[in-house]
């Protein structure tokens, strides 16, 4: 997961992320692909739950934190609100597009609000 905090994670990565990880603990646990058990079967004999993209998410908090509160040109480059025009061809997804769809559209301002402030940000 290394340099996890600058992914931006859509549907279907975040599935393949997490059937990885489930690969991964089956490999751990000596579950052979050939038994009929389910993925739920498997955490709950391993006592564990699927955290692997919780863990990223809260990377990612904890990254645009930092970048938020640093220089101007940062902050431009992490919203996406710089001049200049965007090349051709389908548009890559940014970071804010990724926390839009974590968090919602709405909170996406009050999120940015929150960020400025250190204490606020790490009490939620």
């Amino acid at each position: 997961m290394y340099g996890c905090e600058a992914w931006t994670i859509s549907k279907q990565i975040q599935n393949k992320l997490e059937a990885t990880g489930m690969w991964f603990l089956r490999r751990m646990l000596q579950v052979p692909w050939t038994t009929k058990k389910t993925n739920e079967r498997v955490l709950n004999e391993a006592n564990k739950r699927r955290s692997l993209v919780r863990t990223i998410r809260k990377r990612q908090a904890t990254f645009l934190g930092q970048v938020m509160r640093r220089g101007k040109l940062k902050h431009l480059v992490t919203t996406g609100k710089f001049e200049g025009k965007r090349s051709t061809g389908r548009q890559r997804e940014k970071i804010m597009d990724g926390l839009a769809t974590w968090l919602g559209p709405g909170k996406v301002s009050d999120t940015l609000a929150t960020v400025k402030d250190r204490d606020l940000w790490w009490g939620t």
